[in-house]
């Protein structure tokens, strides 16, 4: 339950951030051009100053509505969104950065409720005319509805929110609000709350009074950097003597979520956090501290950047304060450990995190013993069928393979390819439901970790002890169109080669993970650029974590056009990636896959026989050589 509703949050969050983080280049000129020229900036100028309001009240809100609509329906969602836009921009005298990230999906799901509609009914021809059309009444009566109702509302409610923040400043609260930040930001909402939440309530303050404390509430590198260092003199184990490095790359590159996982390890080192955090509020409060503009990253570099003139003294006391507080706090968590706590914290967390993993057949749908004494075919099925799925009947076809029951096939392909009457479908617990959909009259079992032996083996069990010897053919569920080979003649076989490793990566998130895997697959010609954004698309549908410090991320089933090629992308990340649903689902190899046909199964299986040793994925893991990988892969070079 718990997980499930971090999950819609962070999601929400994400949407957010998504819309306000494209931009960010355009908040950093803004702020730039604010420093300045205006009267009290660096180098005041009348002339150049009358090139900052338009960016503030026209551009930037146009820029966030048009990238909403286009997350919910491209470039036509972006379009009305924009459109939309203007009713408010004109309806107020505030800058409409809150009523931007309304009206932009508002704007794109309009459209795409339009489009949904008359899909397939327009006569050939006619296209191009409905689709010009569509846009400008649709984003004509939008921007009608903003100018009269929406734009006023959102202006109200910027009022009051504004009144409000007065009032926590004037009784001096702020600094409390830390209590939800920093524990929200381990949960990587940390985009969500800067650039969601608090870069529009900034940039509407700074523009009354040139600068914002907004701006440097969460983005104060203070307390995570001396989180990192108390790690580094007082942490025990491996992931602590990294910390040093990670104090460096948080503090002057500003990617705080490298300071994520040694908290997760600590829970309570969440406590410096916030005090940290709290340090941090009070002196910009304290002494008048702010930015101009957004400071993203949340680096010190960046921080200094976007200082006003006159205010770098408040500035760097908040983070060399924030940063003193959190260290003398870690350090004394860290130096005088708390065991019995820590031991009661640790043997829950363990019992918690065993009831999600555990795969257990008992705990999935109700069988019938005698239901596995008839199972003639198994499907591994995920959502676009090429990686998890693979992954997992590959591991499952060598059990069954190994146990003798040569009267089983397992195949693997995508949920909307499910036929009705298959015997027995697996899936991961986040894709059940919609597994149930297409194919109700089958039996599913939900798993979470498709590299589980233990799963595989529970299941041969069940079927092995349940099983009548039945001398009969094996049924075939599928007729010559939708048949599914599960074996790829040697010839057609795709070669995995140096070409196709990628070692020694770093990414603060999984999304940067797939960027970067995306961007390979890019370059050696097996996608196109758009398929990077369908993995992105997959990702948030469910997890490709597999377990066993892999994931395999993937595109969408829609996204089958922007393959050129079947390829593979084997990509080593030392420092771990977060991927999973768990603190501990940590990616150290993560192997991009696009696949046309079923040309990829054959690899996908050498890998997964290859990974089912830990010591090969611990090598794999750290390894600096390609060659090695190539030779614990056993695959043959080109």
């Amino acid at each position: 339950m718990f997980i499930s509703i971090r999950l819609k949050i962070q999601k929400f969050g994400q949407f957010l951030s998504s819309m306000i983080m494209p931009n960010i280049s355009i908040f950093i000129a803004w702020g730039m051009m604010t420093a300045l020229f205006i009267p009290l900036g660096w180098q005041p100028n009348k002339t150049l100053e009358q090139l900052i309001s338009p960016i503030i009240v026209y551009l930037l809100p146009i820029l966030i509505a048009y990238t909403g609509g286009s997350l919910i329906s491209n470039i036509r969602g972006g379009l009305v969104g924009s459109i939309t836009t203007i009713g408010m921009i004109v309806s107020t005298n505030s800058p409409m950065l809150l009523g931007a990230m309304i009206a932009g999906p508002l704007g794109g799901y309009a459209i795409k409720y339009f489009d949904k509609k008359i899909e397939n009914r327009i006569k050939n021809g006619f296209e191009m005319l409905v689709n010009n059309f569509s846009i400008a009444i649709c984003g004509m009566l939008l921007a009608i509805i903003s100018f009269f109702f929406i734009g006023p509302f959102i202006e109200y409610i910027s009022h009051i929110l504004g009144q409000l923040i007065k009032v926590i400043v004037h009784y001096n609260i702020l600094p409390f609000t830390s209590i939800i930040i920093e524990p929200a930001k381990i949960f990587f909402l940390n985009n969500a709350i800067n650039h969601g939440i608090f870069s529009p309530l900034g940039i509407q303050d700074a523009s009354e009074n040139h600068s914002s404390i907004f701006f440097l509430i969460e983005s104060n590198p203070g307390p995570g950097l001396g989180v990192l260092i108390a790690c580094f003199f007082c942490g025990k184990g491996e992931l602590y003597k990294s910390s040093g490095g990670a104090a460096i790359i948080e503090f002057l590159g500003g990617v705080h979520e490298i300071y994520f996982p040694y908290i997760l390890i600590k829970p309570k080192l969440i406590f410096s956090l916030i005090l940290g955090g709290m340090t941090g509020i009070f002196i910009l409060v304290l002494l008048h501290g702010g930015l101009i503009s957004a400071a993203s990253p949340g680096s010190i570099l960046a921080i200094l950047a976007m200082t006003p003139k006159g205010l770098y003294i408040a500035n760097i006391s908040s983070v060399f304060c924030s940063f003193l507080i959190s260290f003398i706090t870690s350090f004394i968590l860290l130096k005088y450990d708390f065991y019995i706590i820590e031991k009661d914290d640790k043997k829950n967390f363990k019992k918690n995190n065993n009831s999600l993993n555990s795969n257990v057949l008992k705990k999935n749908n109700n069988f019938q013993s005698n239901f596995f004494a008839n199972v003639k075919t198994i499907i591994v099925a995920c959502d676009a069928g090429m990686g998890s799925s693979a992954m997992g009947a590959s591991i499952l076809r060598k059990k069954i393979k190994n146990a003798n029951l040569n009267h089983i096939s397992v195949l693997n392909m995508a949920i909307n390819m499910l036929p009705k009457n298959a015997d027995l479908i697996i899936t991961h617990k986040n894709l059940t439901n919609r597994a149930k959909e297409y194919a109700p009259y089958a039996n599913h079992l939900s798993l979470k970790n498709f590299l589980s032996n233990t799963f595989y083996d529970n299941l041969i069990k069940k079927i092995t002890k349940n099983m009548i010897v039945l001398d009969q053919k094996n049924i075939n569920l599928f007729d010559n169109n939708n048949s599914v080979n599960c074996e790829v003649k040697s010839h057609n076989l795709f070669q995995l080669s140096e070409k196709n490793i990628v070692l020694n990566q770093y990414a603060a998130n999984k999304e940067e993970a797939i960027y970067i895997v995306g961007k390979h697959l890019v370059k050696q010609g097996y996608v196109k650029l758009n398929y990077i954004n369908s993995m992105l698309e997959r990702e948030k549908i469910s997890s490709t974590w597999l377990g066993e410090s892999i994931a395999i991320p993937h595109g969408t089933i829609e996204s089958k056009d922007s393959v050129l090629k079947t390829g593979i992308i084997f990509c080593q990340f030392p420092k771990g990636v977060h991927f999973g649903e768990d603190i501990d689902d940590i990616a150290y190899l993560v192997i991009g896959i696009a696949a046309k046909n079923n040309e990829h199964i054959m690899v996908v299986s050498n890998i997964t026989n290859a990974l089912d040793n830990k010591d090969v994925i611990k090598q794999l893991s750290n390894t600096t050589s390609v060659e090695e990988v190539l030779s614990l892969l056993k695959m043959k070079k080109d």
